[in-house]
């Protein structure tokens, strides 16, 4: 439609340093959501703490029932932990588990109902980094498994071993092949002879990823198998990358809400088999723009050569902040319930269409509310 030119509009400015690391965005963003007319468009922090976490987050954990700064500690306060109890890693802890991922298939193993937690954020007058937690084996897959509902992981690094886009060997492997080829796998086995890395699995309800930073993971930082009722918030995603890959959070036959995080040179950001039941909602992100290919989401029958149509079951995307010149969104079939896209900003398109939203037109069951297009002079269309 006509963009709505406005009478009243208010631009609500956040604290750049608390929303772009030093590693961060292209462009510096001083805004990340503008009110119009009583409307708010973008993404707006809430009272929790910044969007990615870090200085500033409320709910960062400093201390736990065992405080762990070695294999051994750790390996002992797995023995031991109960549900509702906290493994605590002090800010100074960096744990490597590459010698342990290639000897016996390492993987770190959280009952259900516990806590991982470091302090990410909380310390000094540049807040603590959090503990790191990484492997440069190339087949981590994962680095840790929730093994029931309940699991918390919060305040962490998890470095995963490979954050490039590994374009060339994508060419490799599917160079010169033709659509079919393709579709009946010609190259697929060359392509994952190079092994794939998750940071964090679950097939159980209710995991809870908070106020981390998660890179380096070559399929995805966290894979959601299964499950409902998952939260992935306040965190800092980025450099899981890799061409065919690359996701920041993907989903199998699982349910999330996903808000408050910054994202960051993702292939996408959040993903999904589209397989049903699934769905997520995604609300007050911050996209910032270096992507290999579209931001948000959620493959269809085509992709998983079914014979279908079906794109998960319900989506809801909304005051989302995107800076990317990529696609915003691709929800490549028809969501078996409905799709809601409004009040996000896109910053750097002009309009609404298939560069914005795919698949256009849209299917019967995608709504595209109003939504704010453009930079300097946004306009809600």
């Amino acid at each position: 439609g006509s963009p709505l030119f406005l009478g009243l509009v208010v631009v609500l400015f956040a604290v750049s340093a608390s929303i772009v690391p030093a590693c961060g965005a292209r462009e510096t963003v001083t805004s990340t959501w503008v009110e119009i007319d009583g409307a708010v468009y973008g993404c707006v922090p809430d009272r929790t703490g910044p969007l990615g976490g870090g200085r500033g987050y409320s709910r960062a954990v400093t201390s736990g029932d065992y405080r762990v700064s070695s294999l051994d500690q750790l390996t002992s306060a797995l023995g031991k932990v109960q549900p509702g109890e906290t493994i605590f890693f002090p800010a100074s802890v960096e744990l490597d588990f590459t010698a342990l991922v290639f000897a016996e298939g390492f993987v770190l193993s959280v009952p259900g109902g516990v806590t991982l937690a470091s302090d990410r954020g909380s310390t000094g007058s540049r807040g603590s980094s959090g503990a790191l937690l990484k492997s440069a084996a190339f087949q981590t897959s994962p680095l840790i498994r929730a093994e029931g509902p309940g699991v918390r992981i919060t305040g962490l690094r998890l470095q995963g071993p490979d954050p490039e886009r590994r374009v060339d060997h994508w060419n490799r492997s599917f160079s010169g092949l033709s659509r079919r080829e393709r579709q009946e796998r010609v190259g697929h086995e060359y392509y994952y002879r190079l092994p794939t890395s998750r940071g964090v699995y679950t097939e159980y309800d209710a995991l809870e990823i908070d106020n981390c930073e998660l890179s380096g993971w070559s399929h995805a930082a966290v894979f959601l198998a299964a499950g409902a009722g998952h939260h992935i918030h306040h965190n800092y995603i980025h450099s899981n990358q890799r061409h065919g890959l690359g996701y920041g959070i993907s989903h199998g036959t699982a349910f999330s809400l996903i808000e408050y995080n910054l994202f960051d040179s993702n292939r996408h950001s959040i993903a999904g088999t589209g397989r049903p039941p699934s769905g997520y909602i995604a609300r007050h992100n911050l996209e910032q723009g270096r992507s290999l290919s579209h931001n948000f989401d959620m493959h269809g029958g085509r992709d998983r050569r079914d014979g279908t149509v079906i794109a998960g079951s319900r989506l809801e995307i909304y005051n989302n902040t995107f800076l990317s010149r990529n696609r915003p969104v691709a929800i490549r079939g028809r969501p078996q319930e409905y799709a809601r896209i409004y009040g996000n900003w896109f910053r750097a398109h002009a309009g609404p269409g298939a560069a914005v939203i795919t698949d256009w037109p849209l299917p019967d069951t995608v709504e595209v509310g109003k939504n704010l297009y453009g930079g300097a002079t946004p306009a809600v269309r």
